[in-house]
């Protein structure tokens, strides 16, 4: 049974990943890269991996969701901004 806390991060969770895809779909349909910082979007993906490591460890479905499709959406911004410089 999921306990209160857990229903929190997982409202966290889905909050958090939602305000990051449409920059994802913005990027998608304009092919415009310009406004991408590719330094950060690295740096970002590397603390959303420990982040999911974290949630694997922690066997919190929350953390492993939304850091699985935030990695995903981060992967996708990043070579579409190698993609399109």
């Amino acid at each position: 049974m999921i306990d209160f806390y857990e229903i929190i991060g997982l409202f966290a969770a889905i909050i958090t990943t939602a305000a990051f895809l449409p920059q994802v779909f913005k990027t998608y349909k304009t092919k415009d890269t310009s406004g991408l910082s590719l330094s950060m979007y690295i740096s970002f993906l590397f603390g959303v991996v420990l982040w999911l490591i974290y949630g694997i460890h922690l066997r919190s479905l929350p953390m492993i969701l939304a850091n699985s499709v935030t990695i995903i959406s981060t992967l996708f911004l990043v070579a579409m901004k190698l993609k399109y410089r």
